[in-house]
């Protein structure tokens, strides 16, 4: 079987290099693989002292001891990858951190649960344990629901909080009907499983990283060639973790168990005090903008950006837009000297 830490080896240090990024593993109730992208030059970001990573040394850039730094969060099916594309940028303003939760990228579960409350937990314990300070979280779908809990459970953590097309309780209406379907196939035992090795067992790894570009890309013209060939090395790579289908299926029904039922999601949201951006794409397909607009109109203390012409990932496909976006309000919460 292949280990997180194997895998990193048979990549050379990091998918992300490309990108300025160094891999690193954390021993938290076992390996979880995250990914430095360093800070603006002269800031000391050393974490907690003690701590084995278990990977590269991070490189210490030093600057303003008291710059917040950023953790980043993917979604469902996703990985660090999915922000490679603004990554560098934020990194010229503070630390930057990237996650692979349990079950995702090169973090496999190793019988720890993928449920989303798990998932917040989790991130909580990163936070204490390799960041060891407060942290801005960006959360992207499914890392967006995580990123608001951990905030929740944890105010003292988190100083900041940019939820990216995050998954919220959906308003009354026609969901779309393909992703309504694949999320029907998700829910249902068996068919759900016959269905994710079906799908791998059929298609190259290069064409399971552009399937995930045409589902969340209002135009896939605009992906990157070389983040779609990152993504279809790690697709390769996870062809050897014998669990991927079962811990992406738990993730997504804890999801879909969440939003049936949002009335503890929908508190959580309410006791956020954290300073809080909403970006969100105006042709999302996988959540729709009518959720991003409720949550609007039921937090109005929140920022909230919709971005036009723009899917679910918007910090893959506009990523200058996005990071345009969001530099303006952290310089303007003063969570960030911009």
């Amino acid at each position: 079987m292949t280990s997180s830490r194997s895998a990193m080896e048979a990549v050379d240090t990091a998918l992300s290099a490309p990108w300025g990024g160094i891999s690193n593993i954390a021993d938290l109730d076992g390996d979880m693989h995250w990914v430095d992208f360093g800070g603006p030059e002269g800031v000391d970001f050393g974490g907690p002292e003690g701590v084995d990573f278990g990977g590269p040394e991070g490189v210490d850039f030093g600057g303003p001891e008291d710059s917040t730094p950023i953790v980043l969060v993917h979604g469902l099916g996703g990985s660090h990858l999915n922000w490679v594309r603004v990554a560098p940028t934020l990194a010229k303003h503070t630390r930057v951190y990237a996650v692979d939760l349990p079950g995702f990228g090169l973090t496999q579960a190793h019988g720890r649960t993928t449920h989303i409350q798990a998932n917040a937990a989790l991130l909580n314990r990163f936070i204490d344990t390799v960041v060891g300070k407060p942290v801005i979280l960006f959360g992207n779908s499914m890392g967006g629901m995580v990123s608001a809990l951990a905030t929740a459970a944890r105010p003292d953590s988190v100083a900041g909080l940019v939820l990216v097309d995050p998954a919220l309780p959906l308003p009354i209406r026609i969901p779309d009907p393909v992703i309504a379907a694949q999320f029907l196939v998700y829910a249902l035992p068996y068919v759900g499983e016959q269905a994710m090795s079906l799908g791998r067992r059929t298609m190259t790894d290069e064409q399971l990283a552009t399937q995930m570009t045409n589902l969340c890309f209002v135009d896939p013209a605009r992906a990157d060639s070389e983040v779609v060939a990152a993504g279809a090395a790690l697709a390769k790579i996870r062809r050897g973790f014998a669990t991927q289908d079962a811990d992406f299926l738990q993730a997504a029904r804890s999801l879909l168990t969440v939003l049936a039922r949002p009335q503890k999601y929908r508190k959580a949201l309410r006791d956020i005090s954290a300073p809080t951006l909403l970006l969100h794409g105006e042709r999302d397909r996988l959540v729709s903008v009518a959720a991003a607009r409720a949550a609007a109109a039921a937090h109005p203390h929140w920022t909230t950006i919709i971005l036009g012409d723009t899917g679910h990932t918007p910090q893959l496909e506009l990523p200058d837009e996005f990071n345009r976006h969001v530099l303006a309000w952290l310089s303007h919460t003063r969570l960030i000297t911009i």
